[in-house]
Parts: structure tokens; sequence; C-alpha cells
């Protein structure tokens, strides 16, 4: 059952980590529990390691797909320098899922700045309810280092109390099939982590 509250879900990363896939199986999975779902992707210069930010909000009655300030419950970061730029979008009491990951800017490669540190400490000292993982290990150890974005929605899922049984029909929709396999492990592995 639906109740009248709007979920507000930003997933961020930055181009070639699969953000938009993962927006694609969230929606599938709000619209197959009955929510009316809104969804803005903002894919800025994507192929050349931009960021990429997409907006996922579900409810009874979704009027407009952009999130405010300030009015995310849960950011999915699939990079530190992300989770952290785009934290400012968090509520009060919102939750952080963050992989573990350094993907440096292309002024860092430069060396005209130097990647920050600390991110993820800094972040949990101002958002109590912070999951951060090596989501890209996880990936690896699979044999895909692409899967990271389905290890991270498995931890997504679990935490937002989606049935298990539909998050794999929704993997079965949106993955292709030469990857289905795959990919079903690595939600499994996102799933077992403690949220």
């Amino acid at each position: 059952m639906v109740n009248d509250k709007v979920t507000n879900i930003l997933i961020v990363g930055v181009g070639g980590q699969g953000t938009i896939l993962a927006s694609r199986i969230l929606s599938y999975l709000a619209r197959e529990a009955g929510h009316d779902v809104k969804v803005s992707e903002i894919h800025g210069m994507a192929q050349r390691g931009g960021s990429v930010v997409t907006q996922v909000r579900m409810g009874k009655k979704v009027y407009s797909p952009l999130i405010a300030e300030g009015q995310a419950d849960i950011i999915l970061a699939f990079e530190r320098l992300e989770a952290i730029r785009w934290m400012h979008y968090l509520k009060k009491g919102g939750t952080m899922i963050i992989s573990d990951q350094v993907i440096e800017p292309v002024p860092v490669i430069m060396g005209l700045q130097k990647y920050p540190d600390s991110i993820v400490d800094r972040i949990r000292r101002k958002v109590l309810d912070t999951i951060a993982l090596d989501a890209l290990t996880i990936a690896r150890n699979l044999g895909n280092d692409k899967a990271s974005n389905v290890v991270l929605m498995g931890v997504l899922a679990r935490k937002m109390g989606f049935p298990k049984e539909k998050c794999i029909k929704a993997l079965e929709e949106k993955v292709p099939p030469k990857f289905l396999e795959l990919n079903k492990q690595a939600f499994e592995e996102g799933w077992k982590i403690e949220v």
C-alpha cells in the first residue's frame, strides 16, 4: 500500500558508473509497489567523467521530478567526492549510502587541485545514518567492476524495504540478459550488507 508521503532519492556518480541503470531499476521497483514515480536525469559531461545526477521521487502522487535542496531522504553516491558534493540535498535525518571509491576529476589529474581527504569521515560526522562500503571491490571479486552499481542497489533496496523477489524481477526486466547472472550476484552481495 502506498501512503501519501513522497520519498526522494538522489543518485549521484560519475559518467560510466551505471547511475542511470540504477535509477531505472529503482523506478521499476517503485512502480511495481504502486507508487507514482517521477525521474530527472542530468548527464553533465558524463562521457568525460563528469557528474551524473538522477532524481527519483515516488509516492501516491508526485507532481515534479525535481528534489529541492535539503529534501532528499536518501542519497546513493557511487563515488566519495560526489557524495560530499551533493550532501546539501540530504534532509535532516536522511541516509547516505556511499561507495567508498575514488575517481579523480580532471583538475586533480592535472595536478591543479588535491582530492579531499577523509570524505567519508566528514560525512559521518554530519549524517548519523551513513552506510559506506567498497562496492567496487565487491563487484571486482565477482568478475566485473561495472556491477558495483547493482551492489549499491542491493543496499538501497534492502534499506527501503523492497521485497527481494521484486528486486530480482526488476533486474530481469532492466539488465541485458548476458549480464543478468552477474548482476543478480552483485545485488545479493549488496543485500547482505547490514543497513
